[in-house]
């Protein structure tokens, strides 16, 4: 038996917006991947099922919204052996432990690990759909985080290098006065540079500015 009894989630309330997250089921147990795939696919979630981790860490990139339904015990590679893998990535797609054997040290080992849970089999329909739309939620803001990032990057390298001085010094909160001083530069240049900052680094406030300068890695 693949699922056990228990409440339902009605499969509309959980249809997510283009581009369509992907689900991916790592288990050598063929009926699990064959039951776990339509139920997946019910819920408007794309699906890709492997039943070696191996053939998992073999497949292409996705950068969509992701997550990993991970089997512990597997023939070649232990669920926490990919779960290491994935350390750098593991808020990009975020796992999610099945396993027929679970226990208290195993659940909290892959807690402590990152995971979003660990369900035991047989399956629960609701816990497993919570757990997803739990795991495939911190994707999209891991994913955001990410883009966001790149924006900024993206903005700062087009500022001049006298700009990233004077935005570096204003944001520490040095006056225009005390930033010129440092940089052996007149005030009205610092209101100058201060004000191409702004609009390079499309900020409409010095508040967001400084929001800006903590997501950048100088």
């Amino acid at each position: 038996m693949i699922f056990a009894p228990g409440e339902t989630t009605s499969p509309s309330t959980l249809r997510v917006a283009s581009p369509t997250p992907i689900v991916f089921v790592v288990d050598d147990d063929a009926s699990v991947r064959e039951s776990l795939e339509p139920l997946i696919l019910s819920y408007g979630f794309d699906v890709a099922t492997f039943a070696t981790a191996e053939e998992f860490l073999r497949r292409p990139s996705a950068p969509v919204p992701s997550c990993l339904l991970l089997d512990i015990r597997l023939p070649d590679l232990s669920g926490f052996e990919v779960q290491g893998r994935f350390a750098a990535q593991r808020q990009r797609m975020p796992i999610v432990f099945i396993t027929g054997y679970g226990d208290v040290p195993m659940t909290v080992r892959a807690m402590k690990a990152g995971a979003v849970g660990v369900l035991t089999k047989p399956l629960r329909e609701d816990l497993l759909v919570g757990a997803i739309r739990e795991a495939l939620s911190r994707s999209c803001e891991a994913l955001k985080q990410e883009s966001e990032a790149l924006i900024l990057g993206q903005r700062y390298a087009l500022l001049s290098q006298r700009e990233r001085e004077v935005m570096q010094l204003v944001v520490q909160g040095l006056l225009n006065k005390q930033v010129g001083a440092h940089l052996g530069i007149s005030e009205i240049t610092v209101k100058a540079h201060r004000g191409r900052v702004m609009r390079k680094m499309r900020a409409r406030s010095f508040a967001e500015l400084i929001g800006m300068c903590g997501r950048l890695s100088f």
